[in-house]
């Protein structure tokens, strides 16, 4: 098996959030796991929005390259992971309530 560095399944924070918009959870997403392409041997990472849009459907998820997910931007000068991991566990519990009313409700 290849040694790369992926992401954990769980929920993280796009560096385009803004915590003052008006939707809190604008550019939050869930990473719901890998892919791989089977032609081309690249993995992606699967991942959904937790904010309602109107772009996704009929996807089930998005999808990002690797490397992409993982990397660096500079933003004003600054770098800053890409997207990062959320590990308050109130922000979680909220999540993870979102996440039932817009993927589970029947």
């Amino acid at each position: 098996m290849e040694n790369i560095n992926i992401p954990e399944n769980g929920f993280y924070i796009h560096y385009k959030h803004n915590p003052a918009d008006e939707d809190k959870f604008n550019y939050v997403y869930e990473v719901v796991g890998i892919g791989r392409n089977t032609e081309e041997k690249t993995y992606t990472v699967l991942y959904r929005p937790m904010y309602k849009n109107d772009w996704m459907p009929p996807a089930n998820y998005q999808s990002r390259p690797l490397g992409m997910f993982m990397e660096n931007v500079t933003i004003d000068g600054k770098t800053v992971p890409r997207f990062t991991r959320i590990a308050d566990a109130d922000t979680i519990s909220e999540l993870e309530a979102i996440r039932a009313e817009m993927y589970y409700k029947n």
